[in-house]
């Protein structure tokens, strides 16, 4: 079987936000007396974050993202409160603290603050919980840049268990919205096309990568993607999986694309480089082994799982 043929392979182990813990128990998200009483409930737990960044209960060593009803006083009154879902019987809820508990809470000892990136990389949770703990983050990070209703200007309000935002003067109901990204590695033979975005450290190189634009599937993305970035032209492209990526909020659809042509100009205004890299090299670059020091994005990240199919000869 070659890398375009065959079915989805489903996430693969270690890919980061991949697993999901919760039944998000959508019929409950209207229901104001069931979600009163699930927050009082013993078995609830509540993840909290504060200007963005996960808060984490400490003891003895261990980290904890889950606190219960009678530990949040002591966080400080929630500017807003989210229902996420069900763990079994237990529900799950976040709550976003106010941005100028931060430094307080930074300082108390029974407490650690740590981004969500740096979880998910040093694999601090199982993937479930970084799953739940990135869908809170990427559910408050939406509330917070859509505060205002895009249809007519009024201060819209949080609904359905924050899960949708209702306009009160024209009525118009606003959704949580996820981006869709393409992400692929281009295959020529025994070679792959990766680039290095002017964000990225000058020693890694990544899959290339773009938002799916309206009216476009995601197919249609990778080929011009690619084109527009390295002027590589691209003919099969097969999915093979998918990640959230709740920076701030994206779901990243990763694809292998086949070269029909191999002559690279770069676009400046997109990528810093792009270049073929042969198997063995791509093999160094995931093992921090190759001999310009070039690496590889982090096993939690989506490009470094599509480079290792490369590697592996799918």
């Amino acid at each position: 079987m070659g890398f375009f043929d065959g079915a989805p392979l489903g996430a693969p182990a270690g890919l980061g936000f991949s697993t999901g813990l919760l039944d998000r128990a959508a019929h409950r998200r209207e229901d104001a007396d069931w979600l009163r009483a699930a927050r009082e409930t013993p078995s609830t737990r509540f993840v909290a974050l504060c200007r963005d960044t996960p808060v984490l209960a400490f003891t003895e060593g261990t980290l904890d993202p889950l606190f219960p009803h009678d530990r949040l006083e002591s966080l400080g009154s929630p500017v807003e409160t989210l229902f996420l879902g069900l763990d079994g019987d237990a529900a799950r809820f976040a709550i976003d603290l106010a941005p100028d508990r931060f430094e307080a809470l930074k300082e108390r000892a029974d407490l650690k603050l740590i981004d969500m990136r740096s979880i998910a990389m040093q694999g601090l949770f199982t993937p479930g919980l970084t799953n739940t703990i990135g869908a809170a983050k990427a559910l408050f990070g939406w509330h917070q840049r859509h505060r205002f209703c895009s249809n007519c200007g009024t201060p819209s309000v949080v609904s359905a268990a924050g899960w949708k935002r209702s306009c009160p003067s024209c009525k118009t109901e606003h959704f949580p919205r996820t981006d869709p990204v393409a992400i692929m590695l281009t295959i020529d033979g025994d070679r792959c096309l990766l680039g290095r975005g002017a964000e990225l450290p000058t020693n890694r190189y990544s899959c290339l990568a773009g938002f799916v634009e309206p009216g476009e599937t995601f197919e249609d993305a990778v080929r011009r993607e690619t084109f527009e970035e390295t002027r590589i032209r691209t003919g099969r492209v097969r999915y093979l999986f998918d990640q959230p990526w709740p920076f701030p909020s994206s779901l990243m659809i990763g694809c292998l694309a086949e070269a029909t042509s191999t002559e690279i100009t770069i676009d400046p205004n997109e990528i810093a480089d792009a270049r073929w890299f042969d198997r063995d090299e791509v093999r160094q670059m995931l093992s921090e082994t190759h001999p310009e020091g070039l690496t590889a994005p982090p096993r939690m990240a989506i490009a470094n799982h599509i480079m290792q199919i490369f590697v592996d000869g799918d």
